[in-house]
């Protein structure tokens, strides 16, 4: 976070400390999530290639720089079916990076990678899937998954590799500026296990309070019939990360009860709530299906949720117990496009100096998902949390 606590403390956002009980800390950070990510406030900052069906840009995360500036990454996705291979479409097709010097009002593509940029070992790259960027002292370091070909499925599982499809894995690039980045050249991330996570994808990632990175991510097992998220620990210091924890965040009983993937977690200072650690927003996908369903003229009509077309949810959880986090909207989604098939999905979010911004895909009538983006000042975010009944008061 670019501001700093004392900084935010002069302009009057705490609340001298006085704690909200469980129930009014739910409605709080449900109120402020739902307000950030404001459907019908948001703009759209990024189209896709095609205003149609199958085109989108997102994926990525926002990333704020010492000097005010804000990066964003994430990949072009252009018409295809993953489940027929490249037959059916290009599908992930540029991993692209922007720079805006106006707190977001506009962004200049500044770096771009090809599926041919992204290649390695020999494994030509099919797609290029989620993206996370950030910046530290060291310099950049990023994160991107893709769809890799000519790796073959673990022995006993080899039939149910599809004709041109490929493996998703993760990978990392790093250097000390922007320049060199471009220049850089991927390094895999071993984190793969079982067949029933054999396909890795979609990373986002935050440090703890204690200097290590935490990757979260999804997985998908060979059949690709689910999404469920992980996570992973590399100590401050380190190079690697240690074994993967799997189901720390189980897919739920209804609208995610097919898919539930972490897409950001997004750390605010506890004084805002009048918790004495940070409190943590994790924002998330899910989906009822797999595939559109026929649904029942007589039924209730509601946005569902499926493969490319999630919705979206919210979670916290306090200090770094990241292993488990609370969901807030376990019975329906919290954040659903009022366009199209409802598509909300991707959230991710920082903070800085201004303020809170949030970016995310959102659904449109034509089938496309373009990037848009809300922003809440901090003054915004002190009117909303000082509408909350706190304890004593």
């Amino acid at each position: 976070m670019a501001a700093s606590l004392g900084g935010l403390n002069a302009m009057g956002i705490f609340h001298g400390g006085i704690p909200l009980n469980e129930s009014t800390l739910r409605t709080a950070i449900a109120r402020l999530g739902s307000a950030l990510v404001d459907q019908r406030r948001a703009r759209c900052i990024i189209e896709p290639h095609a205003d149609s069906s199958g085109y989108w840009f997102g994926g990525g995360n926002l990333c704020p720089l010492p000097d005010g500036g804000l990066l964003l990454v994430g990949r072009y996705r252009n018409a295809g079916d993953s489940t027929f291979g490249l037959a059916k479409g290009e599908r992930g097709a540029e991993l692209a990076l922007f720079r805006s010097d106006d707190g977001g009002a506009s962004f200049s593509k500044i770096l771009s990678f090809s599926k041919a940029d992204l290649a390695m070992g020999g494994h030509e790259v099919l797609s290029i899937e989620g993206a996370a960027i950030a910046y530290s002292s060291e310099g950049f370091e990023l994160f991107v998954s893709t769809e890799k070909a000519g790796i073959d499925y673990p022995e006993g599982f080899e039939a149910f590799k599809k004709p041109g499809t490929g493996l998703w894995s993760i990978d990392r690039m790093a250097a000390a500026d922007l320049a060199a980045l471009g220049k850089a050249k991927p390094e895999a991330v071993e984190l793969r296990g079982d067949p029933g996570r054999l396909h890795l994808k979609d990373p986002c990632f935050f440090r703890a309070g204690d200097g290590s990175t935490v990757l979260i991510f999804c997985s998908h097992p060979f059949g690709w019939s689910s999404s469920n998220s992980a996570y992973a620990i590399r100590p401050a210091g380190d190079k690697c990360f240690g074994d993967a924890v799997h189901d720390f965040f189980p897919r739920g009983t209804a609208w995610d009860v097919a898919a539930t993937r972490v897409t950001d977690v997004l750390s605010l200072p506890g004084g805002l709530f009048g918790e004495t650690r940070s409190v943590n927003l994790v924002f998330y996908d899910g989906a009822e299906c797999m595939r559109r369903l026929e649904e029942s003229p007589n039924a209730v009509r509601r946005p569902r949720g499926y493969s490319c077309e999630e919705l979206a949810g919210l979670a916290y959880f306090i200090g770094d117990e990241f292993s488990k986090p609370i969901r807030l909207s376990p019975f329906e989604p919290l954040f659903v496009s009022p366009w199209g098939t409802g598509c909300s999905r991707y959230i991710h979010a920082c903070a800085d100096a201004f303020g809170i911004h949030a970016a995310w895909q959102q659904g449109r009538s034509s089938g496309a998902q373009p990037l848009v983006m809300n922003s809440l000042s901090w003054e915004e975010v002190s009117g909303i949390l000082g509408q909350i009944p706190r304890e004593g008061h």
